[in-house]
């Protein structure tokens, strides 16, 4: 009978020992096909297929970037937490709205301000905005990305939002990203794999998405080649075309800080959509904007955590805008305030404001 327990437990611990062998084993195929060349991956197939059939590539020239593509854990751990979502506003607002920042960015401004003065007549857009949207995206081209692109956009398309988070809808976004970084590449003459950025895959002084610098990116000194990377003038002109061809409206307000009355509907708040209610609309809800426009202006209503309390602000149709270069309530409003801290500057230096 001692025999039998003996024989039979000694069974079990091997078919278990067997088991974890093989579910280590697993994960690990699982964990290196992660890591692995990128042109064997299940979801390169595909990909492929569209480069090649839908814009001619030669499929053995995209297997080869793609084999040279690498899986970047710290893109996974970054993305898992970015600042918006992860610091409260009192927070997220001392990392951009600085006075070293304000600072770099009346520099900025100063060292281009004929190509600023040009870009706000022709396009309209507030040259405050422009040079404050460069200054939080990469203040002022010193920290515009170390990634390879494509390394971010295969980590993020193929494996991130695949396996890691199951979402369809970033996984198609960072899958068109990554052929819109083809298409760019074979149509400024660059090489794919020597492009750099963020980690969400993001380019040049102002953090341009692939589809975007395809979309928006000019060539603003007329040398042939639309240069975010390293040229200011054409980062100052992609970044205002970016904005009005998103709606800005010139000479028109931003925001404004606001008071309540009463305990406030939350019917839209913080919604970074399109407003479709009016500033007198929300003044009937128990907002009381400090400072006045005309009644009937598309706004809503935002709340922020602030170091003591809420702030309630209003954000109007030109804040919508600045929101969709990147649909957060607090990156739009860092822009904003950033922008008036260096106007005002701008405004006691020159006098003329």
């Amino acid at each position: 009978m001692k025999n039998f327990i003996r024989t039979t437990l000694t069974g079990r611990a091997t078919l278990l020992s067997a088991t974890l062998v093989a579910t280590t084993f697993l994960a690990s195929v699982f964990s290196t096909a992660s890591l692995a060349d990128y042109s064997e991956h299940p979801e390169a197939g595909a990909f492929v297929d569209t480069m090649v059939d839908d814009h001619q590539f030669d499929r053995q020239q995209v297997l080869t970037w793609l084999a040279y593509a690498q899986h970047q854990k710290s893109i996974v751990k970054a993305m898992s937490r970015p600042a918006e979502k992860a610091k409260p506003w009192h927070e997220y607002r001392k990392i951009f709205v600085t006075e070293t920042r304000a600072n770099r960015g009346l520099e900025f401004w100063k060292e281009n301000r004929a190509t600023l003065e040009k870009a706000e007549l022709e396009f309209g857009v507030d040259a405050a905005i422009i040079v404050s949207i460069i200054g939080v995206e990469t203040n002022y081209g010193r920290n515009t990305g170390s990634y390879k692109v494509i390394d971010a956009l295969t980590t993020l398309a193929f494996d991130y939002y695949t396996y890691t988070e199951k979402r369809e809808s970033r996984k198609r976004f960072f899958t068109i990203q990554l052929e819109n970084l083809l298409l760019l590449a074979r149509e400024q003459n660059q090489d794919p794999l020597e492009l750099k950025g963020s980690y969400a895959g993001a380019m040049g002084w102002g953090q341009f998405m692939p589809n975007s610098y395809r979309d928006y990116a000019v060539d603003y000194d007329g040398d042939g080649f639309a240069d975010i990377w390293t040229n200011p003038t054409d980062a100052i002109g992609s970044v205002a075309n970016y904005f009005t061809k998103h709606g800005w409206k010139k000479d028109q307000p931003v925001a404004t800080r606001a008071y309540i009355e009463t305990t406030p509907s939350k019917e839209g708040l913080n919604k970074m959509k399109r407003p479709t209610a009016t500033l007198g609309d929300l003044i009937a809800q128990g907002y009381k904007p400090v400072e006045e426009f005309a009644p009937d202006s598309k706004a809503f209503p935002m709340s922020f955590k602030a170091k003591y309390g809420t702030e309630y602000w209003i954000g109007l149709h030109n804040f919508y805008v600045i929101g969709r270069y990147n649909p957060r309530t607090k990156y739009a409003m860092a822009v904003y305030q950033l922008s008036e801290l260096m106007r005002n500057r701008i405004c006691e230096s020159d006098q003329n404001c």
